[in-house]
């Protein structure tokens, strides 16, 4: 089974940083590192994304923002607002 690490830069109350090596379960890297950035937002208040790494050198942060944004669009869908 492959594996990624994911590095996870982001604001709250100062810079911080989580890192963590995932199994892809037949995921692209930038689904797994959406999965544990919604993880981090849980626990942190306020969190602020800046830089989403993968494997020590691919910039994943626009393609995880834009993943974020799709599916903020499809649960907003429909909606009267």
């Amino acid at each position: 089974m492959s594996a990624v690490n994911i590095e996870i830069h982001y604001r709250s109350a100062s810079r911080i940083m989580q890192r963590g090596s995932f199994p892809l379960k037949g995921r692209r890297p930038e689904q797994v590192a959406l999965a544990f950035w919604k993880e981090i937002r849980e626990e942190m208040y306020n969190a602020q994304l800046e830089q989403v790494i993968a494997n020590g050198d691919q910039d994943l942060t626009e393609l995880v923002i834009e993943l974020e944004r799709e599916e903020i669009r499809k649960a907003t869908e429909g909606l009267p607002f």
